[in-house]
C-alpha cells in the first residue's frame, strides 16, 4: 500500500474510514465546513512540516473547506474526485470521499495539484464560451467533463477561468480536453 508523506485534510471519520482502505496515510478531518481555529492552526503547522493535500467532498461544502484552506495555506496540494464517484451506493447518506471506491481514491491521489497564484492567465473567458463551457445550455454538463479529464473538480462557469490558472492548466491541456469531450459528444 503506497504510503503519502503529506497530511490529507477530509471532513470526516468516514472520509479517513474510506481512504485508509485505499493508502497509508494520516488525516485530519475538519468535521464540516466551518473549520474550528485549532484544527485551522493545525493545518498550516503540518503544512509547513509535512504538506498538506485537501480531499474534500465534490459539493458545496467541500468547496468551501477547500477555499478556507487555501486562503491560509496557499502552497496546499488538492486531490479531487467527481461527483458521479462520491455518489452513495445506497439512498442514504450525502455524496462524498466516503462513497468513493479505492481505485478512485488512488486515481486522484496520483493526480494531485498545487495552485499556482502566479500563474499567468492562459484560458480567457472568450476560449471558455467558444468552447461552450459558459453561455451555453450544456455548459455545466461539459464543465462536468473537463474538471473530470483535467482532474481539478466541478466549478462553475464564474470560477472555471480561475481554477484553471490556479493550477496551471496549459492551452494545450485544456485544448485536448475539450477535443475529448466533443469526441465524446459526437459519438453518444
Amino acid at each position: 500500500m503506497k504510503k503519502i508523506k503529506e497530511v490529507i485534510v477530509v471532513e470526516g471519520k468516514d472520509d479517513t474510514k474510506q481512504l485508509l482502505r485505499a493508502v497509508d496515510a494520516d488525516t485530519i478531518e475538519t468535521r464540516g465546513s466551518a473549520i474550528p481555529e485549532e484544527t485551522m492552526t493545525l493545518i498550516k503547522q503540518l503544512a509547513k512540516t509535512r504538506g498538506i493535500i485537501v480531499f474534500t467532498d465534490p459539493d458545496f461544502s467541500g468547496e468551501k473547506i477547500r477555499k478556507a484552506i487555501s486562503a491560509e495555506v496557499p502552497n496546499a496540494k488538492h486531490a479531487f474526485i467527481t461527483k458521479k464517484q462520491g455518489v452513495p451506493r445506497r439512498s442514504e447518506g450525502s455524496l462524498g470521499v466516503e462513497h468513493a471506491s479505492v481505485a478512485a481514491i488512488q486515481e486522484a491521489l496520483r493526480h494531485v495539484y498545487t495552485e499556482d497564484d502566479d500563474a499567468e492567465e492562459l484560458i480567457s473567458r472568450d476560449t471558455l464560451m467558444e468552447n461552450g463551457l459558459m453561455g451555453n445550455p450544456d455548459a455545466k454538463r461539459r464543465r462536468e467533463q473537463l474538471g473530470e479529464l483535467l482532474g481539478i473538480g466541478y466549478v462553475n462557469g464564474k470560477q472555471l477561468q480561475h481554477r484553471l490558472r490556479m493550477f496551471g492548466i496549459t492551452k494545450d491541456q485544456f485544448q485536448a480536453a475539450v477535443k475529448k469531450i466533443d469526441g465524446d459528444v459526437d459519438h453518444e
